[in-house]
Order: C-alpha cells, then sequence, then structure tokens
C-alpha cells in the first residue's frame, strides 16, 4: 500500500511539472506550490525545505544585472562580442561559440546571447557561410556558461547544495569552465562539418529565387544560377536574380553591425565584473571571509550564498550611484523580469520536490540512490532529460542534485555531470532556438515536425557527451 501512495504522489509532482511547462513563465512555479499544498495538505506529508538562499542569490544577481543593463552595461558587452566576431568571419564556427560561452559565464545568463543573433547571422551569410553552424552551435554553448557562471540562477542552486559537502565554488569552476571550454571547441569541430555548403544548399537556392533573400557577394562567383526565367525557361545568372529579387541582407560591400553604448555603460558593466571577480576571489581564499562559531563552537567561514548576496546587492547599489540609474528603470529591466521567472521556478518545483524526497526518503532515495550508485551516468541523462522538459536549469538542479547527494557520489563526479543540464536546448522552447530560426533567412536553421529533431539537436549532444566526458576526466585531478 505505502508503493502505492508514493505512486500517487509522485504523480502529483509529475503532473504539476507537466501542466507548469503547458502554463509557461512563472507558472511552472506557481504550480510547483500548488503541488505541495496537496502533498501536505492531502497527503500530510511534512512540508520540505524551501531553497531561501537559492531563492535571494537570484534575486541578488538578477538586481545587479537588471542595474547593469538599465546603465548600458549589457550594450556594452554586446559591442565587444559583436566586434570579436566580425573581426574573424572565416573562423566563425569557432569564435561565436566561444564568443557565446564567455559572455554568458561574465553576465550569468544566456539573455545576452538573443543580442548577437542577428551579428553571428550576417557575419555567416555575407561571408557565404551555412548560417545554421555557427548559429545553433553558439545558441548551445551559451547554455554551457550557465554551469561556469559564479553568478547564474543554476549556481545559486548548486552551491548552496554542494558546499555541504565541502565542495566550493573554485572546485566546481575549475570543473565546469575547462570541461566547457573542451566541449565549445567539439561542438566547433563537428558542427563546421554539418550540412551542405550555403551555396548547393536547395532551400536556400530556392529563396533565392523567390527573392526571400539575395545572393551575398562572396557567392555571386561560385553560383551561375539559381533558377529559370519565366519567360523563356532561360537559367537566370545571380546577378540578374539578385536584381530582379526583392528580399533583404544586399550584396553591398559589408559594412561593420554597429551596436550603440549608452554614455556610462562600459563603466556599468565593469563594476558588474568586478563584483563577479570578488566573489570569486572570496570563494579561492575562505580566509577572507569572516568565521563564526557553529552549534559545536567551531568557527566556520561565512557562507559563499550570503557572500554572493551582499556582493551582488552591492554591485546593483553602486550601478545607481555612480551611474545616476533611476531605481524605477531598474524594475523596467528584462533581465529582472527573466530572474523573478527563474526564481519564482526554482522555489516553487525545488519546494515540491524537497517535500516528496524528504518525505519518502526510504522508499525514494534508497533505491535510486543504489541505482545512481551502480551506473553513475544515469544522473547524466536524469539531468538532461528533467532540465529538456522543465527548461529550468536551477529547478532541475534543485530537484536532482539532492538524489545524487544522498547517493553517496563524490562531489567532483556530480559536478562533472552537473552540465548535463544543456538538455535544457532538447525542444524548441527557449527564446535562443527561435530567434535563431526566425533571423536566418536563408532558411539553413531550422525546426522539423519532430519536436527534438532540430538545428540544435546535433550540437547540444555533441556538447553534452563532450563536457561530462572530459568533466569526469579533469575531476580526477580536482582536490577535494
Amino acid at each position: 500500500m505505502e508503493i502505492v501512495v508514493v505512486i500517487v504522489e509522485a504523480c502529483i509532482v509529475i503532473g504539476a511539472i507537466v501542466l507548469g511547462v503547458r502554463t509557461g513563465g512563472i507558472g511552472l512555479g506557481l504550480w510547483g506550490v500548488v503541488g505541495t499544498l496537496i502533498l501536505v495538505f492531502v497527503f500530510r506529508l511534512p512540508p520540505g525545505s524551501p531553497p531561501i538562499d537559492a531563492f535571494f542569490i537570484i534575486i541578488a544577481v538578477i538586481t545587479a544585472s537588471s542595474a547593469m543593463q538599465a546603465a548600458g552595461g549589457i550594450d556594452y558587452l554586446v559591442s565587444i562580442a559583436s566586434k570579436i566576431i566580425q573581426r574573424n568571419p572565416k573562423r566563425l564556427t569557432y569564435v561565436a561559440p566561444l564568443v557565446a560561452f564567455v559572455f554568458t559565464v561574465l553576465s550569468g545568463t544566456s539573455n545576452i546571447f538573443i543580442a548577437l543573433i542577428p551579428v553571428i547571422y550576417e557575419t555567416a551569410y555575407r561571408n557565404g557561410q551555412r548560417p545554421e553552424r555557427a548559429l545553433a552551435a553558439a545558441t548551445v554553448t551559451s547554455g554551457l556558461g550557465i554551469t561556469a557562471s559564479p553568478v547564474s540562477a543554476a549556481m545559486a542552486a548548486y552551491l548552496v547544495l554542494i558546499e555541504a559537502k565541502g565542495f566550493t565554488l573554485p572546485h566546481v569552476l575549475l570543473i565546469t569552465i575547462p570541461s566547457a571550454i573542451i566541449a565549445c571547441l567539439v561542438t566547433s569541430f563537428v558542427q563546421q562539418r554539418v550540412g551542405k555548403e550555403l551555396k548547393d544548399d536547395p532551400v536556400f537556392r530556392k529563396r533565392v529565387e523567390e527573392g526571400v533573400v539575395k545572393v551575398p557577394a562572396a557567392l555571386q562567383e561560385s553560383l551561375t544560377a539559381v533558377g529559370t526565367d519565366g519567360a523563356t525557361g532561360a537559367a537566370i545568372p545571380v546577378a540578374v536574380a539578385e536584381k530582379r529579387g526583392g528580399g533583404r541582407s544586399g550584396r553591398d560591400a559589408p559594412t561593420p553591425i554597429v551596436h550603440e553604448v549608452p554614455p556610462g555603460g562600459r563603466t556599468a558593466a565593469w563594476i558588474f565584473m568586478v563584483g563577479t571577480l570578488l566573489v570569486v576571489i572570496v570563494g579561492l581564499f575562505p580566509a577572507l571571509r569572516p568565521a563564526f562559531p557553529d552549534a559545536e563552537g567551531k568557527p566556520v567561514p561565512l557562507s559563499m550564498s550570503i557572500v554572493i548576496e551582499m556582493v551582488m546587492f552591492t554591485a546593483a547599489l553602486v550601478i545607481i550611484l555612480v551611474r545616476r540609474v533611476k531605481p524605477s528603470a531598474v524594475v523596467e529591466q528584462p533581465l529582472l523580469r527573466a530572474g523573478f521567472v527563474a526564481a519564482v521556478a526554482l522555489f516553487g518545483i525545488a519546494w515540491m520536490a524537497d517535500t516528496f524526497i524528504s518525505a519518502n526518503e526510504e522508499t525514494i532515495i534508497k533505491p535510486l540512490g543504489e541505482l545512481i550508485q551502480a551506473n553513475p551516468l544515469l544522473l547524466a541523462v536524469a539531468l538532461f532529460i528533467v532540465c529538456g522538459l522543465t527548461t529550468s536549469q536551477s529547478a532541475t538542479t534543485n530537484t536532482l542534485i539532492p538524489i545524487a547527494i544522498a547517493a553517496g557520489l563524490a562531489p567532483g563526479v556530480i559536478t562533472a555531470m552537473w552540465p548535463s543540464l544543456i538538455g535544457v536546448w532538447l525542444f524548441p522552447a527557449n527564446g535562443g532556438q527561435i530567434a535563431s530560426v526566425e533571423t536566418d533567412l536563408t532558411g539553413s536553421t531550422k525546426l522539423t515536425q519532430v519536436p527534438i529533431w532540430h538545428s540544435f539537436t546535433i550540437p547540444m549532444l555533441v556538447s553534452w557527451v563532450a563536457v561530462v566526458v572530459s568533466g569526469l576526466l579533469i575531476q580526477l585531478v580536482i582536490p577535494a
């Protein structure tokens, strides 16, 4: 009978997640709270511990990010990334993914990547390259930056859980950053060989013929014809077809894409990055943190959760004061809205998961723990799939990492598998994916009728395997 009750409770948890995903936005978190309510009042389970620390870390970081955005700091970062991408057109498939990764690490959010999509597309198109290669690879690798950023929402959730095992922020970054860089390079290498060359792509040639897109100057010599004349049936040379066609992105000499940076944007960005650097330094050197006696009277350094909250809230205030940003403008920023959604999703789903798991430790934790202990790679698979279903890295972290910790897996092994959150790209339900498809007028970046098979599937799978394998190898030499 006990097993039946647990199965019913599990159905409530899964049902709340499914309904939350279908509702979208903060609906994921709200359904999580409703699921918790049902577990507590109907099944009489003691409520679990809500993720207070992780919630406020997200709020602190996103407040600082929004202050930076209001002051033009995001525009400054985008302008730098844009210049780097446009200066390396021949190595675009390698440069764009690395730039997307690095700037996600610095900002703590992959939302910054969306602003780079037009730059990546135009750079690929103007140079006659297949845009899908760089766009899909960069979209995916921007997700790797989430588990390598000291100020991301997912990192906030992860640190709260893993610090209890003596694994600190520096330990995590020493595994996730190099493994992610390796994954970026491997993904770029594979992606460079995906699909036909743009000049040979039938979808692109058809779009040229229809006037949706013009032939870039870089391809005019290699392409001799793209269709036939409606009146004579003769082949139309590219130059003629281009003149007859409408579309966008003409053949004029490429002009740099310039992102205007508001006055003070550079200062705001540097204040935010200094705050991020301080978090890393304080994490590297525990002696810099005040120590307070624990329950046994032993001095323990201040928790990194509190440090992150203090530093990032302070960074937000410094940006507001130095750049004279109106507090009301900070609240209106898209980043703050996105961060609030992430915080609510984390709160609701994590609270529900903790309630369910804590009340059924003997029934759930022990069997799952033994299963994961016998087959550790199952953790990577679970993280990948659950993140794809919930599209929330932080909520997935709070749901599955406690099970891995309870199973007795080494913190280094757990950390190596944690970037499996790259599964967030499993379904084309994210802004970066949709924006990439809509921006690519050549039609090379696409979705299909099969939800899990799209332009992002191959780079996602390659990144997943590469980051986990390299992470498992790297963690072997990281001191615990």
